[in-house]
């Protein structure tokens, strides 16, 4: 058995050998550390910047972020994560701020369905407001009188597709198309008109507004965000009348091109 002294050249070497490694890769790690902290600090500094401006758009010092022109949000709709969802006063005060605006049609969506289950107790909170099922679909944007409200959750956008594909299924099936081995192709304005059969159609939100910490629509039924103007909020708790207010204001502000 051999036994290193203390001067042995070969523990040296091994010794020198490590700190070389260690040394690398302290060099290469801290240029990720000094990049993270550094884009840290960048969206810390922008939070503080809107929030900042959101207290000056909410005392009206900012007057260029004044919502005048609601005609090309006909319909809002407003992601919240499901475990902010069980407070019911702030999604209630929010409500409240998009009456004081003019915003009368609301589709309110949480993945877990928490919003609607507290459809009836968010309804008498609001004293002027309604659910969507008793609204005529055809007389829905020229509504003015009350705030039309939707309620969904996941659940309706999974069943809602499962309900369409069988109704063209059974529609295929009885119409006799196609050979036997032929399999069915369907369309998208078939697929649209199957889901508002099946009563999971609904209209399409101009903008969407997220509360939440995901930057996501969180399950939002996706056959009804073509044309949908996406925006992360932040946190419900955390919302800021100034912030929806700028929000919007952009929103009325930009030229909407939808093709030819």
């Amino acid at each position: 058995m051999k036994v290193r002294r203390a001067g042995d050249p070969q523990r040296k070497y091994e010794e020198q050998t490590s700190c070389v490694q260690n040394l690398v890769k302290l060099l290469l790690l801290l240029p990720w550390h000094l990049l993270h902290l550094a884009v840290t600090i960048w969206y810390f500094g922008l939070d503080i910047a809107h929030m900042l401006q959101g207290y000056l758009i909410s005392s009206g010092l900012l007057r260029n972020y004044k919502v005048q022109n609601l005609s090309s949000l006909r319909y809002l709709a407003i992601v919240v994560d499901s475990e902010e969802a069980h407070h019911t006063s702030w999604v209630v005060e929010l409500l409240n701020w998009l009456l004081a605006i003019g915003v009368k049609h609301v589709c309110l969506y949480d993945m877990e369905g928490v919003l609607k289950e507290s459809k009836e107790i968010i309804l008498k909170k609001l004293d002027d407001a309604r659910p969507w099922e008793v609204a005529d679909e055809r007389s829905l944007y020229m509504e003015r009188k009350h705030m039309v409200l939707e309620f969904l959750s996941f659940s309706d956008g999974k069943e809602g597709v499962a309900k369409a594909a069988s109704f063209l299924c059974s529609k295929y099936l009885k119409g006799g198309s196609g050979g036997e081995d032929q399999e069915p192709v369907f369309t998208e304005p078939e697929m649209t008109s199957a889901l508002r059969a099946v009563g999971c159609g609904g209209p399409e939100p101009d903008l969407l507004l997220v509360y939440g910490p995901g930057r996501c629509h969180l399950g939002f039924p996706a056959w009804r965000l073509r044309y949908t103007e996406i925006v992360h909020m932040g946190s419900l708790k955390s919302m800021n009348y100034g912030a929806m207010i700028k929000s919007i204001c952009k929103f009325t502000m930009v030229h909407q091109n939808y093709g030819s």
